[in-house]
C-alpha cells in the first residue's frame, strides 16, 4: 500500500469525481472517491488518513486551471489524484464543440498544473486516465478518448505518478457486458460503474488489506 500514516488524499476532477459532494452526499460524494475512501479506511484503519473531494461537474482541464490554487494547492495534499479529460473530449461530439479542449492544450495544461502542485506542495500524484464506456475502439469518440488516455499516461510517467488506467478497467468488464450495464450515457457511471473505477484506483495503490475479518471476536 502506497499511502502512509496521517496523509491527506485530495481528489480533483469533473462530475465523475464530484458526485454530489456539495449536496446530499457531502463531503465525499457518492461515487468512486467515497468507495476508495471506504475500502482503504476499512482495510487500513491504523493509517488515520484524511480525504478531500474537489470535483466539480462539467469541468475541463481549463476549469481546473482556473481553480487550481483554491482547490488543489491550498488543500496541502500529500497525495493529489487528478482525473480530467472526459468533458474536454465529449464537448467535441456534442452541442458545444467550442468547449472542447484540443489534445495539445489538454496535455500542456495538465502538465503545468501537476508541476505546480509538486513544486509548491511536495505532493505525490495519482493520474487517472479519462474513459468512454464503449467497446468499439473505432467509434470516433472512443478513438479520441484513447488518444487522451495516452497523453495522460505519458504525463503520469514523466512525473513518476501512480497511473490509474480507467479505460482499461472498463474494457475488461465490457468483455462480458454492455455499456448500459455501467452507465446510461457511456460516461456517468452507476454504482457498479463507480466500483469499477474505485477498483482500478485501489489496485494502482497496492491495496492489500491484511487478512480476513474475524467473525469470532
Amino acid at each position: 500500500m502506497l499511502l502512509s500514516t496521517g496523509q491527506r488524499v485530495v481528489f480533483i476532477g469533473d462530475s465523475i469525481t464530484d458526485c454530489d459532494r456539495r449536496g446530499a452526499a457531502a463531503p465525499y460524494g457518492d461515487g468512486y472517491v467515497d468507495l476508495v475512501r471506504s475500502f482503504v479506511t476499512a482495510g487500513y484503519p491504523e493509517l488515520g488518513l484524511s480525504w478531500v473531494n474537489r470535483g466539480i461537474g462539467g469541468d475541463t482541464v481549463r476549469d481546473l486551471a482556473a481553480r487550481w490554487e483554491a482547490d488543489a494547492i491550498s488543500t496541502a495534499p500529500d497525495w493529489l489524484a487528478v482525473m480530467i479529460g472526459i468533458n474536454d473530449i465529449w464537448h467535441g461530439f456534442g452541442s458545444h464543440p467550442q468547449l472542447a479542449v484540443p489534445i495539445d492544450e489538454y496535455a500542456t495544461t495538465l502538465r503545468d498544473l501537476l508541476r505546480q502542485a509538486v513544486d509548491r506542495t511536495g505532493c505525490r500524484l495519482i493520474v487517472a486516465e479519462p474513459y468512454l464506456i464503449e467497446p468499439d475502439r473505432d467509434e470516433p469518440q472512443r478513438a479520441q478518448t484513447d488518444r487522451y488516455c495516452l497523453a495522460a499516461r505519458e504525463i503520469a510517467a514523466e512525473f513518476g505518478a501512480v497511473n490509474v488506467r480507467t479505460q482499461d478497467a472498463f474494457d475488461a468488464v465490457l468483455r462480458s457486458t454492455v455499456p448500459a450495464d455501467w452507465a446510461d450515457d457511456r460516461v456517468h457511471p452507476n454504482r457498479p460503474g463507480h466500483a469499477v473505477i474505485a477498483r482500478a484506483f485501489l489496485e494502482a495503490l497496492g491495496y492489500e488489506p491484511a487478512g480476513p475479518l474475524s467473525m469470532n471476536a
